[in-house]
């Protein structure tokens, strides 16, 4: 099989480079345009209905006016299967809406669109205090994989520097993670329970690929016991590249798949989990290569020279 010749070291500073311009540009976009947050994280009110037939977004729109004086998004979306076709209106923030109102909205809505078969579909209420409690749960939950993964990688390669390797990991891990953020404000999707999805499945993934690359810089070391650091790392991940190449491809056309279902048929849930995973699955492929291991090599050599000067 063929096999590349890259120096990982020297493409270090250029993939740092990009991530950077990429977290910047995700950082401007969150100014400008804002963090589209779930009612599960921010508190809000979301009323969805079935309708048949063809309904205009405007009409909808001016009838919700009509009883929600609050700002307000509507979504159109369509069952898998085509037999259901679903409207939500969201209201995020402190932006809730009574009983007594939506009773009012589902009556007019009724009147106003009596040949679509109109009906309440379902209706979700979370106050602010319940939605920033939830949120903390979710980022725990985050902190506690994190730590896992940190004190699983450090067990395993501690005959390579096993801190050293968790630490740079986790560093990968962290840029996988923004880049799935920086997804979701560009594409402005949703930031919802299915994100926090995503962070645990990119997590596993890119930790695999760099499971994968230190399995192999652990086993060149025994055979090439006077090679230089660099040289190691650049010669093991070389090894593994294709190997790499091909279980990335492979997992990102499921993914493309599930994209694609989902713009056509309108699927909003399947949307904000797959196009997210998407980016989140090429970003661990690319951080697991290019972030993990030369970042490793400038730690080892860092503790090389500290202790050569110490002497």
């Amino acid at each position: 099989m063929r096999e590349f010749n890259i120096n990982y070291n020297k493409t270090f500073k250029p993939a740092l480079i990009i991530y950077l311009a990429i977290f910047i540009i995700g950082a401007v976009c969150a100014g400008i345009f804002g963090v589209n947050l779930d009612i599960n994280f921010s508190g809000g009110t979301k009323i969805s209905y079935s309708y048949t037939g063809e309904i205009k977004d405007a009409d909808v729109e001016k009838a919700v006016k009509e009883n929600i004086n609050k700002s307000f998004k509507i979504t159109k979306s369509t069952s898998l299967a085509g037999d259901t076709q679903t409207f939500e209106i969201a209201l995020v923030g402190k932006d809730a809406v009574s009983a007594e109102v939506q009773e009012k909205l589902t009556n007019n809505l009724q009147t106003k669109f009596k040949d679509n078969e109109i009906s309440l579909y379902n209706s979700n209420s979370v106050s602010p205090t319940v939605a920033g409690a939830f949120f903390i749960k979710s980022l725990v939950a985050v902190l506690i994989t994190a730590v896992l993964v940190v004190i699983y990688v450090g067990f395993r390669f501690r005959k390579i520097g096993g801190v050293s390797a968790a630490l740079t990991a986790l560093c990968a891990l962290v840029f996988d993670i923004l880049i799935t953020f920086v997804t979701c404000v560009v594409f402005r999707l949703q930031i919802d329970s299915n994100y926090i999805a995503v962070i645990l499945t990119i997590l596993g993934y890119s930790l695999n690929d760099t499971i994968v690359i230190y399995d192999r810089i652990r086993e060149n070391e025994r055979i090439y016991r006077n090679l230089e650091i660099g040289e190691l790392v650049n010669k093991s991940v070389n090894k593994v590249m294709i190997r790499n190449i091909v279980t990335t491809i492979t997992t990102i056309t499921a993914v493309v798949t599930i994209v694609v279902v989902a713009e056509f048929f309108g699927l909003t849930t399947l949307r904000t989990f797959a196009i997210p995973m998407a980016f989140g699955l090429v970003s661990g492929s690319i951080s697991s290569i290019f972030i993990s291991g030369p970042l490793w090599v400038i730690w080892k050599r860092y503790k090389a020279k500290k202790k050569a000067n110490a002497r």
